[in-house]
């Protein structure tokens, strides 16, 4: 099985959507641009989001298995894929890649 690289490469805040729709909460997500994690054997690394697991999960365990080209073509990187965490007010945006190690 092949290593799978994961990359948060854009955080957003709706602060607008936040005050019409979301109540209050005391902690929010703790991930930042920049952070990488390594899942090995297309396994959820330490540290990683749940909730931003469960958006990846299926992509993660395709490229540790070796697939890619989804979508037909969709990415330049065909053993690739862009996926965002399924939160609408501060979502994040993920690069997974396959890479040797």
């Amino acid at each position: 099985m092949k290593n799978v690289k994961i990359t948060a490469v854009r955080k957003s805040d709706y602060k607008d959507l936040q005050s019409m729709y979301e109540n209050v909460i005391e902690h929010t997500c703790d991930l930042e641009e920049g952070m990488t994690w390594v899942s090995r054997e297309g396994k959820k690394p330490e540290g990683m989001c749940d909730e931003a697991w469960k958006s990846m999960r299926e992509f993660v365990e395709a490229l540790a298995r070796g697939e890619g080209n989804f979508f037909d073509g969709w990415m330049k990187n065909p053993y690739s894929a862009m996926i965002s965490c399924n939160d609408g007010f501060r979502p994040v945006s993920f690069l997974i890649e396959s890479i040797e190690e």
